[in-house]
């Protein structure tokens, strides 16, 4: 069995994370457009509710599929045995638990980023200053930044994973990938020529 850390899919799938600053400045934004709905705790219940329960829910029921890009996934079928391991581990109860810390995590950040967003007013005046459209930018833009924290943490947490337990760790049945995880796309039998 090789090395599982030197899979491409959970590296490729790390680097996500790489998105999130660019993601968090784009909330900012959308969050000083216009002039604050009253009561504020409505325009964070909305955010939250939009930007971190799907994401979190996935991760929690169904994580996503790493072994797969964009639009196209590896077929359940086609994958071996030791990514079928790595697949279990996702199911896992850590995997649950740094769900939960990043929804946390999630909410803290968009708490900040809401009290500072008078500061940002300026690098918004571009915009409509329509607040409806402001909260829409901060919402999917949140969204976007939940997926590209909790996959990338998912992924992390099967990163730290020692090589002996990988190797106690059963694999995930093929047949049932599709009901326990998210597959996206197109279904093909391989994507990286590695």
């Amino acid at each position: 069995m090789n090395n599982f850390r030197s899979e491409p899919f959970l590296w490729i799938h790390l680097a996500g994370a790489a998105a999130v600053p660019l993601l968090l400045q784009i909330v900012w934004l959308g969050l000083a457009v216009g002039d604050p709905l009253s009561p504020f705790w409505l325009e964070l219940l909305l955010l939250g509710a939009v930007g971190i329960l799907p994401v979190f829910w996935m991760q929690w029921n169904r994580p996503f599929d790493i072994f797969s890009l964009l639009f196209v996934s590896v077929k359940p079928q086609a994958l071996t045995s030791q990514q079928q391991s790595i697949l279990s581990l996702f199911k896992s109860n850590r995997e649950r638990l740094l769900a939960v810390i990043a929804a946390v995590a999630m909410t803290a950040v968009l708490w900040l980023l809401y009290q500072y967003a008078p500061l940002a007013a300026s690098a918004a005046a571009f915009l409509p200053q329509w607040r409806v459209f402001g909260l829409f930018i901060a919402a999917i833009a949140f969204l976007a930044c939940n997926l590209f924290v909790q996959v990338p943490l998912s992924v992390l947490g099967v990163l730290l994973t020692k090589e002996a337990q990988l190797a106690t760790v059963n694999p995930y049945p093929a047949e049932q990938i599709p009901q326990g995880f998210i597959v996206p796309g197109l279904r093909v039998n391989k994507i990286l020529s590695l």
